[in-house]
């Protein structure tokens, strides 16, 4: 049997949430490592293909991009037939090369960057093409650009307040190396939510975000709600990657001392194979266990389960953390 062959008996694999290109390594038949089994609580069976076929389709022809197929996201069935779709831009290639992310990753020394001039009229047009209520905006990191793409950022904002006035803006950014005129210019731009995700605890870093740094994230947050205490803020976590349950409630201590409203918890799953394996497919209790642990020591609104997404169902937990206010 060739090396191919072996490859190809000894794994495994599953599809989730309809994807036929999401794949998760579920089990190695031969191997030293064994990854988790998928539980029945991680599995969506209802499809729309239709409705997302159609979305894709406007948006190549924009010539635009989305985390939720970018990240590979399990929800993108769901989110894109209720019309739905979280924007990404400054491109489609990121610098960094996070550990948990399948955002395809670029060189700045081969010269693959680029960014579209129209990119920001392109966003607005089609967020009131969707005639959407609530918009959510989040970027690539760029870390070759002086600015970091924030005046970028900021005036996709402009262009989808000035389309659709009455709607909502989220922005999920990057940490703009830790640059608070960069955060300063997109909070200038007049987002109602600013979001920026911690994603894992401060050991895990080195392994999940080798290119970011634990306190000047939390700077970021705590930054933006200085500057801009009548946005939201938000920030956004990811278990099962091997932290314990202290160290999750430790880290919801720290984006709280930051002055964050609302955080979200959710279940990190392999995107490829490429990224890191899961360590642990957290049961919905200690999901649940998560959220009341975060509203008892005083978040406007947690957010937790498994199938949980920084922006995923947005517009319906901003509105809950409002009315907590």
């Amino acid at each position: 049997m060739g090396s191919a062959d072996w490859e190809a008996s000894s794994l495994v694999t599953t599809s989730f949430s309809g994807v036929s290109d999401s794949l998760i390594q579920i089990e190695e038949i031969r191997g030293a490592r064994v990854q988790p089994r998928l539980p029945v609580w991680l599995r969506k069976s209802r499809t729309h293909f239709e409705s997302v076929q159609l979305l894709k389709g406007e948006l190549r022809r924009r010539n635009l991009h989305t985390v939720c197929e970018s990240a590979r996201c399990p929800n993108i069935h769901e989110c894109f037939h209720r019309g739905a779709a979280t924007f990404m831009i400054l491109g489609n290639l990121c610098t960094r090369g996070c550990g948990f992310c399948s955002v395809p990753k670029g060189s700045a020394a081969k010269k693959q960057f680029s960014l579209d001039p129209e990119e920001p009229w392109q966003v607005a047009e089609m967020a009131a093409q969707m005639r959407l209520r609530y918009i959510v905006i989040t970027s690539v990191n760029r870390d070759d650009l002086p600015d970091g793409g924030s005046r970028h950022f900021a005036e996709t904002v402009r262009q989808v307040r000035r389309a659709l006035p009455s709607a909502r803006v989220e922005v999920l950014t990057p940490d703009f190396c830790g640059d608070v005129d960069a955060v300063a210019r997109v909070l200038d731009a007049g987002p109602h939510v600013f979001n920026h995700n911690m994603e894992t605890i401060c050991r895990l870093y080195r392994r999940v975000r080798p290119q970011a740094d634990y306190l000047q994230s939390l700077q970021v947050l705590k930054f933006a709600k200085q500057y801009r205490p009548g946005a939201l803020t938000k920030s956004g976590l990811m278990v099962g990657l091997g932290e314990s349950a202290e160290e999750v409630r430790e880290l919801l201590r720290d984006i709280l001392a930051a002055d964050v409203d609302v955080a979200t918890v959710g279940q990190y799953l392999q995107p490829t194979r490429r990224n890191l394996t899961v360590a642990e497919f957290v049961p919905p209790a200690q999901f649940d266990a998560y959220r009341d642990y975060g509203l008892g020591i005083g978040f406007k609104m947690i957010f937790s389960g498994p199938f949980v997404r920084s922006s995923y169902m947005a517009d319906q937990v901003s509105d809950e953390a409002r009315a907590d206010a």
